[in-house]
């Protein structure tokens, strides 16, 4: 089975127009056939996508992750659990019966695209740059059934805050209708239908001047399941609860990792069914993401009655782990956990 193992230019708000000096398209190589990647030197043709080509990719069956790279002041570029996302990227290709590059071809084909795209890096504590591998269908087929084709294409883009706030309390509406995922079904997959199920809902959210929406899950419509694109954790006293990865939440890269340093610090961390209710008697309120890392929950709105969380400022769980994470992730304190990849 064939792969088209590439993009790797940007610019930035133009992903899809990359200056010659800085495309790159990895040869066509059979996931399986080869065990490594072709290198820079033998990379041989130059790969421009237009818009409708994209568009045209967004239609096809798709499994994607996300992660990102800030820069530190030595000039040098972090990747922050590379191998996580590929591991991430295997498990939901196989739930799409899709074919997935090996975790080593996808780190080092991530690898290879920041190195290739390093001057869209942005300065220290101004952002980093986001990193979208993508797979795809890509075989001519028109029935309902896998394609017979795959293309595993890298593209990257200089980003500042997900949200504008920043780090500042973001402002959640409950969602009780419209829901994201239901069981048995593929919330638990970072593909394209998980991102479309949201649209509506959150459009309508942020048109009435809330930050996002928040799904409950969609049998009981009672318990939290996740924020459009993160996860969502819930404070109380010294515990932290967040809910339990059972087929309809993505587990998130950040979302692991912020349960993995919160224990480290001592805190009790529970995965489980978190209701409505405890959400609103909470004493901090916070998401996790690739984008946000962390971003804490201002206020939530639920049936028409709004609660507030901490005075409109950051918790103190909330920056504690921010800083704590953010500091490996950027390099400034020592990575313990094997977490980082450094490039220089």
């Amino acid at each position: 089975m064939e792969s088209g193992l590439g993009y790797a230019g940007a610019q930035p708000n133009h992903l899809l127009s990359p200056s010659p000096n800085v495309t790159r398209l990895l040869s066509p190589t059979s996931f399986t056939g080869r065990k490594r990647l072709p290198s820079s030197s033998s990379l041989k043709n130059k790969l421009r996508f237009s818009s409708s080509h994209l568009q045209l990719a967004s239609a096809t069956r798709r499994e994607a992750t996300s992660l990102s790279a800030p820069g530190k002041q030595d000039g040098s570029i972090v990747l922050f659990r590379p191998k996580e996302n590929a591991l991430r990227m295997r498990v939901g290709a196989e739930r799409m019966c899709m074919t997935s590059p090996t975790v080593e071809q996808f780190v080092e084909a991530v690898k290879l695209t920041v190195l290739a795209n390093k001057r869209w890096v942005p300065p220290p504590g101004k952002g980093s740059l986001y990193i979208r591998p993508l797979l795809m269908g890509s075989g001519s087929v028109l029935g309902v059934a896998p394609a017979p084709e795959y293309t595993f294409l890298i593209y990257v883009s200089p980003v500042g805050n997900y949200f504008k706030e920043g780090l500042a309390p973001i402002h959640l509406i409950v969602e009780n209708e419209f829901h994201r995922a239901t069981p048995g079904g593929t919330g638990g997959v970072k593909t394209i239908g998980n991102y479309a199920a949201v649209l509506k809902a959150q459009s309508g959210a942020k048109a009435k001047g809330y930050s996002d929406v928040l799904y409950l899950d969609s049998v009981h419509k009672r318990y939290l399941e996740e924020v459009s694109s993160c996860n969502v954790f819930v404070v109380k006293d010294s515990v932290i609860s967040t809910p339990a990865i059972k087929g309809t939440i993505l587990p998130g890269i950040t979302r692991k990792s912020i349960i993995d340093v919160a224990r480290s610090q001592g805190f009790q961390v529970e995965e489980r069914l978190v209701s409505v209710e405890e959400l609103l008697d909470a004493d901090e309120v916070f998401c996790t993401g690739t984008a946000v890392v962390i971003s804490p929950v201002g206020s939530i709105t639920y049936l028409g009655k709004r609660v507030s969380y901490g005075d409109s400022k950051v918790g103190v769980v909330s920056q504690q782990l921010y800083t704590t994470l953010t500091s490996m992730q950027m390099g400034l304190s020592e990575d313990k956990l094997g977490w980082t990849v450094v490039l220089k």
